[in-house]
């Protein structure tokens, strides 16, 4: 009896050793944007996990478009949730959340070795509130096959486009093809929808915090969006058309043109696409006379000021935003990397050959207006995009209205 008693009472003290040991986990929750590849990001965890025993990550995701997924952190972090420890923000979102204290201080951290762009983006009044997770810019997709058929070169400019899709869908005399695809919808991605062909023309929005606004470039915009619903070279409801709907519409083969970030081309691939094989990948055309532009995008990795585990979650973002990281989700993402010797990696290039020609795109890509109140910029933009391209508005009462609003909130 004795020597049982004995027994049991080590096992019961490798068993609560055990059980001590298995509660000792520590356990990290990251949110991650559900369009940009969060099975890949798994993989990239799971490597992680097996080199740092004794932490273990889960993936919350949320919301296809960069406004939905904002509504929920906001909302999250507004209740100083301690639920989740890292957010992947987009790359509009660092200064905000810095400047509501939602976010840890990086401060410290070498980012030297990061896109200039990208260390400029997570550096807030000196600080570093965040890390780039990847880096983004918008190109113009386009089915080779169709512009071979047609003996066609892609467009540098928004009229030669224009030309190119209807010369096309004159040609194939199919209803569900349309010539252009792009983000009509109120989201995020009508702000970049309005400032490309503004850019183009060679006019800035804000300067040093001020609006300097251009009511004819403006207008020009409007218009040029306005007439491919008008030309029947967009769909009608394209005002109904988000990031993701572009993407499953070129991906199903039903737009010879499409206008969307870098994380489009993985999905473009495979078995499930319509047009795997035949896809194109180009600058975004130009107004005529003007120089080509394009949108800078990208996701940042924050650690939230009310995680319970700040040292963990910040050597795990320090981990996910490394060059090896950043290489893995570019050849099994196709997520563009933020370390410039990455456009010229072999294994990078071998596996998504147009990335080599990327990084002057990336790097001469412009920024969204920087500014304190840049939701309501957004907010003030995307609206006035989306009810001229549904109808509501003019062109030139759009212009006029959307001048009017941001000088309210830019004075």
């Amino acid at each position: 009896m004795k020597f049982k008693a004995l027994t049991g009472a080590a096992l019961c003290a490798g068993l609560f050793a055990f059980t001590g040991q298995a509660l000792a986990d520590t356990q990290l929750k990251i949110f991650v944007s559900s369009q940009h590849q969060p099975d890949v990001w798994r993989k990239a965890l799971d490597q992680y996990e097996a080199k740092t025993p004794g932490v273990k990550v889960t993936i919350e995701t949320g919301g296809n478009t960069s406004e939905a997924q904002a509504q929920y952190l906001n909302t999250i972090m507004s209740a100083k949730d301690t639920s989740l420890d890292v957010l992947m923000l987009d790359v509009i979102r660092p200064a905000q959340f810095a400047a509501a204290g939602w976010t840890s201080d990086f401060s410290g951290k070498d980012m030297s070795s990061y896109l200039p762009t990208y260390a400029e983006a997570n550096t807030v009044d000196g600080k570093i509130v965040a890390l780039p997770a990847f880096a983004d810019a918008m190109f113009l997709y386009y089915r080779k096959d169709l512009l071979d058929k047609y003996g066609i070169q892609p467009p540098t400019t928004w009229d030669e486009l224009k030309d190119a899709a209807k010369k096309v869908m004159e040609g194939e005399k199919n209803p569900d093809l349309q010539g252009l695809s792009f983000q009509g919808k109120a989201i995020e991605g009508a702000v970049c929808t309005f400032l490309l062909p503004y850019w183009s023309e060679g006019k800035s929005l804000v300067e040093n915090g001020k609006l300097n606004f251009d009511s004819n470039a403006a207008t020009a915009s409007l218009k040029l969006w306005k007439s491919f619903v008008d030309e029947g070279v967009a769909k009608k409801n394209i005002s109904e058309v988000a990031t993701d709907d572009t993407r499953k519409e070129f991906q199903a083969g039903k737009a010879l043109f499409a206008v969307n970030w870098s994380y489009a081309w993985n999905h473009f691939q495979g078995k499930e696409s319509a047009v795997t094989g035949n896809v194109g990948v180009a600058r975004l055309p130009a107004v005529k006379g003007g120089e080509q532009a394009t949108c800078l995008g990208g996701w940042e990795f924050g650690v939230s000021a009310y995680s319970e585990h700040q040292d963990e979650a910040k050597k795990l973002v320090e981990y996910l935003s490394g060059e090896d990281v950043s290489k893995f989700m570019a050849i099994n993402a196709a997520l563009l990397p933020t370390y410039a010797s990455l456009y010229k990696d072999g294994e990078v290039t071998k596996t998504i050959p147009w990335f080599a020609d990327a990084l002057p795109v990336v790097e001469t890509a412009k920024a969204r207006p920087v500014t304190p109140r840049y939701n309501e910029v957004s907010e003030t933009i995307r609206t006035t995009v989306n009810g001229v391209l549904a109808g509501v508005m003019t062109p030139e009462d759009g212009a006029k209205q959307m001048e009017s609003r941001l000088r309210r909130v830019l004075r």
